[in-house]
């Protein structure tokens, strides 16, 4: 179990693949929880960053989130998690599938059902689950220098919509694409696959 799971370390996870590439400017794509870590990046590192892509993200995690019934939802995840998360039943484990792939078939469910269990053991998984919930890079989006795309699915079944478009709103000049779908995990099936791409190489080509 690694002793440091936390922002600052999938920062520092980040900036070691980079460095291992030899890249010296790149565009960045960010995905979900990932599109803080770029955030950050990109603020770090403007000159590296020749154009950067946030698809499906957020600025802030539920556990920053403002209401009464906040850290009694991140406790009731993260407890479903220690429980449910290794076992061969993915019963637990649909709870997530349904929210990043609701639209998926048969077998992509049981796929990601899978994959779930065999990419982390279940502290891990909770961990993790409770370091991006505690994600808020809000004081950095004014800060952001470099080109912008943001994309994200209007029905988004895990990441709302609204989250989306309130971190587009915070950087300067950046784009805001609504994409028709509800998947987190745009699949090759999802209608809006081929406006995603389009838009994704329209800007980097700038």
């Amino acid at each position: 179990m690694s002793s440091d799971i936390s922002f600052a370390a999938f920062c520092r996870d980040l900036e070691s693949v980079i460095d291992a590439t030899g890249l010296k400017r790149f565009p960045l794509f960010g995905i979900s929880q990932g599109c803080a870590m770029s955030i950050a990046y990109a603020v770090k590192y403007p000159e590296r960053v020749s154009h950067l892509v946030l698809y499906g993200g957020f600025a802030r995690g539920i556990g920053r989130a403002r209401g009464p019934n906040v850290a009694a939802h991140v406790e009731a995840l993260s407890t479903l998690m220690r429980y449910g998360w290794g076992l061969e039943n993915p019963a637990f484990r649909q709870i997530f599938t349904s929210h990043f792939v609701p639209g998926g078939s048969a077998a992509q469910v049981q796929y990601f059902n899978d994959l779930q269990r065999m990419t982390a053991p279940a502290e891990n998984a909770v961990r993790v689950f409770q370091a991006i919930a505690d994600i808020d890079v809000m004081h950095l989006l004014p800060q952001v220098r470099v080109p912008t795309l943001v994309l994200h699915c209007r029905y988004d079944a895990c990441v709302p919509f609204e989250l989306g478009r309130r971190m587009a709103a915070g950087i300067p000049g950046a784009r805001f694409v609504a994409l028709e779908g509800r998947n987190h995990v745009i699949l090759e099936s999802d209608p809006c696959r081929g406006r995603f791409l389009d838009e994704l190489r329209t800007f980097i080509r700038r």
